[in-house]
């Protein structure tokens, strides 16, 4: 039976988001500069502003938002049921004509997102295109993968909700590339990290769960006003053993790659959701308005890389 979605997203909203992460670095030691993961063009580097990449064999899921109503390929919205989603110009000949904005607006909404299950891979990449309009601030929760025991009834839904609380093993896990201000210190919107869930994260200060944080240093501030194309994979573990991975990309350059994660203890758990989306709340995010554009977005089995120039 499918749960009530307003509770889900309730319970995920109660997360504090990357901004109280946890640090994992010492655990787990950044590898990019010695990786021998991909750099530079993928498989969307034959696909001119990505036409026609929902054709390539390692492609599970393809929308640059040129056609359709907002969300019309994805299955789920999110708290905003679609109200804080519209399309506009993409103003960038990599991203085509349009693009999906989210427009998150302080006292009327807290943003909006979607949501895609698919059927799982491993490794997994995802592949987006990101640009935070200048007058955007913190932003609470963006873009998410995350492990759930199955694709139909409930068991869809098990990796979601669950803030604060660290997952048993065997019901989910989650990992997702967010911006970080490191508690204010890095101007809007911050850095790249990843905010992790798993069933041997590290308790955080207040003696909850919150998620982990896997930080690239170093790194410049996110430029606003930019497209962006962010990348990140998850290669799974085997069931109660410490060789699962994360990496990620900016712009086609590996800035992390984190080896020796025990994200499962059941081979039934797989990455199988991923949600798109820009949330705020007022516990970090003062401007009135704040709009992120997202474009391209891409789930595969191989890796993606920059699409290809028009």
């Amino acid at each position: 039976m499918k749960l009530p979605r307003m509770f889900l997203l309730a319970l995920i909203a109660l997360a504090p988001g990357g901004s109280d992460a946890q640090a994992a670095e010492e655990r787990f030691p950044n590898l990019a500069a010695q990786s021998s993961l991909p750099r530079g063009p993928g498989l969307a580097a034959r696909f001119p502003a990505d036409a026609g990449i929902a054709s390539h064999p390692a492609v599970i899921f393809a929308d640059d938002f040129e056609h359709g109503e907002p969300g019309a390929r994805w299955d789920e919205k999110g708290a905003g049921q679609g109200r804080a989603l519209s399309f506009a110009p993409a103003e960038e000949a990599v991203c085509g004509q349009r693009c999906l904005k989210v427009e998150a607006r302080l006292g009327v909404n807290t943003g909006d997102g979607l949501t895609k299950w698919f059927e799982p891979a491993d490794p997994v990449f995802v592949r987006f295109y990101v640009r935070f309009d200048p007058g955007c601030d913190y932003v609470h929760h963006f873009v998410t993968l995350r492990a759930n025991k199955g694709l139909r009834g409930g068991d869809r839904w098990s990796g979601f909700g669950g803030a604060g609380v660290r997952p048993a093993g065997d019901e989910r896990f989650s990992t997702a590339l967010e911006p970080w201000g490191n508690w204010g210190r890095w101007p809007a919107p911050g850095k790249w990290n990843f905010y992790s869930y798993w069933h041997e994260m590290e308790v955080s200060r207040d003696g909850k769960y919150w998620g982990n944080s896997f930080q690239a240093e170093p790194q410049e501030v996110i430029p606003k006003d930019r497209w962006i194309c962010a990348e990140f994979m998850l290669k799974h573990n085997t069931p109660g053993q410490p060789d699962g991975e994360q990496a990620f990309w900016i712009d086609g350059r590996l800035l992390g790659h984190w080896r020796g994660l025990n994200w499962r203890r059941t081979p039934v758990l797989q990455a199988n959701a991923l949600t798109l989306e820009a949330y705020i709340t007022d516990r970090w995010t003062k401007n009135p308005t704040n709009i992120v554009y997202f474009d391209n977005a891409v789930i595969a089995r191989e890796y993606i890389g920059p699409a290809g120039r028009p």
